[in-house]
């Protein structure tokens, strides 16, 4: 694999199409992240609420403790599902099928080769600079 982005015999699309792709998933990591943030977020949240549920009971307040801890604790975030199951949905049945992908693509048009426009760019920046000095 070289790792030259000039020797690579890309058309502009295919050039265009890899950045895009490449840029489509890091945006996916960035919604990872958020949804990561989200599950400990609430997290933190059932947490406070386990602790107002025995507040509660510890202040004689039986009716309200107990709907706290079956009622609302238990439940799923979405569609009865709990958060770290929709992180895990989306890591293996989603970021890792696209991840997969993008690779198989890449190895295909690029050689491999990762960030094809960026690596052009980084040259073109650098010579401009040379000759500018």
């Amino acid at each position: 694999m070289s790792t030259d982005p000039d020797e690579l015999e890309l058309t502009d699309a295919e050039e265009q199409s890899l950045h895009d792709l490449q840029l489509g998933i890091e945006y996916l990591y960035c919604a990872y992240g958020s949804l990561l943030e989200f599950h400990h977020q609430l997290g933190h949240a059932m947490d406070r609420m386990d602790d107002a549920e025995s507040a509660l009971r510890d202040d004689g307040h039986e009716r309200w403790a107990d709907e706290l801890r079956d009622d609302h604790l238990p439940a799923g975030t979405i569609s009865d599902q709990w958060t770290f199951e929709l992180v895990e949905k989306f890591s293996h049945e989603f970021l890792d099928d696209v991840d997969a992908f993008e690779r198989t693509v890449r190895g295909e048009l690029a050689d491999g080769v990762d960030h094809v426009t960026e690596r052009r760019r980084k040259r073109r920046l650098r010579e401009r600079a040379r000759r500018d000095e």
